[in-house]
């Protein structure tokens, strides 16, 4: 009875020990947000995108200036305009604004829709190079170590060098 009491303990022990050798994954991290920042590619994306801002803020700067322009003669005007009129040249002021504010908008959503359009080739290029270094190394899980992204203490490989190699920088 002893004897299968030690039998029984025996393999129970190595059960366990080979489940936990079946369990241990090889993990990996990266900072997602610093590779892309480097990519050669993150550069002219970053221009085109000031350059589009900065015609849109170029439009708005010369709707602004023609709005203020209007309000100066309007105002210096008005005490020899009737009140329908004056009320008229407000409800233009009005329209101007709104229009400014409009303009104003969309611009914002075309530059988040442009970004995204820029961004989103670059990185799947990231993406897809982090995938193929983890997996010529053997990794089971790789983790974006980026600021924010949960990972607090990252004692795994850091696959950053490994992947800017991969993409030829």
């Amino acid at each position: 009875m002893k004897h299968l009491k030690n039998l029984l303990l025996t393999s129970a022990i190595i059960l366990v020990c080979s489940f936990n050798a079946q369990a241990q994954s090889k993990v990996a991290h990266i900072n997602t947000q610093e590779l892309v920042e480097s990519m050669p590619e993150m550069k002219s994306a970053k221009s085109e995108l000031e350059k589009l801002a900065k015609t849109y803020e170029t439009d708005i700067q010369a709707m602004a200036t023609e709005l203020q322009n209007k309000i100066k003669q309007y105002d210096a005007e008005s005490s020899t305009k009737t009140d329908e009129e004056n009320g008229k040249r407000l409800q233009e002021v009005q329209s101007m604004e709104q229009s400014i504010r409009q303009y104003q908008a969309q611009a914002q959503q075309d530059l988040q829709k442009k970004e995204l359009d820029l961004l989103r080739p670059i990185t799947e290029k990231a993406k897809n190079a982090i995938l193929k270094v983890g997996n010529a190394q053997g990794f089971d899980y790789i983790l974006d170590s980026s600021q924010g992204q949960g990972v607090i203490m990252a004692n795994g490989k850091d696959l950053l060098t490994d992947v800017k190699s991969e993409l030829g920088f």
